[in-house]
């Protein structure tokens, strides 16, 4: 209400309204939001090709050409012959050598060689952006209220990821083991989409400001939030059993689709050899069996198509324009990554379909969380502008 004019002040005077003062919520709202942002967005690009390097590294065979971890001192390539010469005869040691690349010159050694090391090296650069990054912000007191600890999370699943890939990478380095564990590269992958997730939401986040998500949030939309979530549960379960696939080679050995080498379920699906005539328990097959971990990784592929259908009709009745505008995208990805996974069948898992549809399923865990979090938060349009 205005205060009461003095008797001696001019009609005709104007007076100077105040600026208008935000609300508590943008009063807490400091920090570099968009520098975090930005910061965050290297380190989704970073991981993206950690993820696509890693694909190609496996699918190479190039994975256990290093046989140390050396998280410091490893960063340095061998630098002359007699380097070169020691890291060969530590490869010439483990059974990927002696049972299956016998004869292997220096020349093929380096080949396999460059691709781990690059993949390693990949790995301290994303560690390296993120203490610099998180560092930087935290001694300048730039990072918002709220966000420190989640911006430390991610650094602690960052090294956890350097761990479970030495983890990985020594389950392949005895016995008579010519690959790591397939559970363990499974693993390993995960953590990847677990901490590409989380960078992507943060990302998501950050682009707006807390008195626009609260505000949002009023508007959410709970049920298709839940559907959703459910859906990237869904295809993080896809992802994990394609990374069982990829473990153990089994997309090469049923290049037929949508039969499996003429037949609907393979043959012989729950049986694994115990190296003495016998069988292994049934529940090796899950992980070891060529056939059934294709055939369960297509199943599954076929239930998270049908119940992304389920998702985007939903996401279509959406009353926000960007919204279903969302959904749509994830729906078309969903459909292409399907085809990628065909074609990927059908050519026995060569090196350019294969990493294709890895990326497209990067591309999908993405969308589905862009989705995901405009159903928490919508963005509010305009019906006069047209943007609803």
């Amino acid at each position: 209400m205005a205060g009461k004019r003095s008797i001696f002040e001019e009609v005709g005077e104007v007076t100077r309204a105040s600026a208008p003062v935000g609300g508590m919520i943008q009063r807490k709202d400091r920090g570099a939001r968009g520098a975090i942002r930005i910061w965050l967005m290297l380190l989704f690009a970073l991981v993206m090709a950690m993820i696509i390097v890693g694909g190609l590294t496996r699918l190479t065979d190039s994975g256990l050409s290093i046989t140390e971890w050396r998280p410091v001192t490893g960063a340095l390539p061998p630098m002359d012959d007699a380097a070169w010469a020691l890291e060969f005869e530590k490869y010439q040691a483990i059974p990927e050598y002696k049972l299956q690349n016998t004869g292997m010159d220096l020349t093929g050694f380096k080949a396999i060689y460059w691709w781990e090391w690059g993949h390693r090296q990949l790995g301290r650069v994303i560690g390296l952006v993120w203490a610099v990054g998180f560092l930087s912000f935290l001694v300048t007191r730039k990072i918002p209220v709220g966000w420190t600890g989640r911006l430390f999370f991610i650094g602690v699943l960052g090294g956890a990821q350097g761990a479970i890939g030495w983890w990985m990478v020594s389950s392949g380095l005895g016995g008579q083991n010519v690959d790591v564990a397939s559970y363990r590269l499974a693993t390993h992958l995960g953590l990847a989409f677990i901490i590409f997730g989380f960078i992507a939401w943060y990302v998501f986040l950050l682009g707006r400001t807390e008195g626009d998500l609260l505000q949002a949030r009023r508007a959410r939309e709970g049920k298709l939030f839940g559907m959703t979530t459910g859906l990237l549960h869904f295809a993080f379960l896809q992802i994990l059993l394609g990374a069982l696939v990829a473990g153990i080679d089994a997309g090469r050995g049923f290049p037929t689709w949508p039969d499996m080498n003429g037949l609907f379920f393979p043959a012989d699906a729950f049986y694994v050899p115990d190296g003495a005539g016998g069988s292994l328990p049934i529940w090796h097959a899950f992980f070891e069996n060529p056939g059934l971990v294709q055939f369960v990784h297509r199943m599954s592929g076929y239930g998270v198509f049908v119940f992304g259908i389920v998702v985007w009709l939903r996401g279509r009745k959406s009353a926000h324009r960007a919204t279903r505008q969302a959904y749509n995208w994830m729906m078309t990805m969903l459909f292409g990554q399907v085809v990628l996974g065909i074609v990927t069948v059908l050519t026995a898992a060569q090196l350019h379909t294969a990493i294709a549809h890895q990326v497209g399923a990067v591309i999908l865990w993405v969308l589905i969380l862009r989705a995901r979090h405009l159903a928490q938060y919508p963005r509010l349009g305009s019906i006069r502008k047209g943007t609803a």
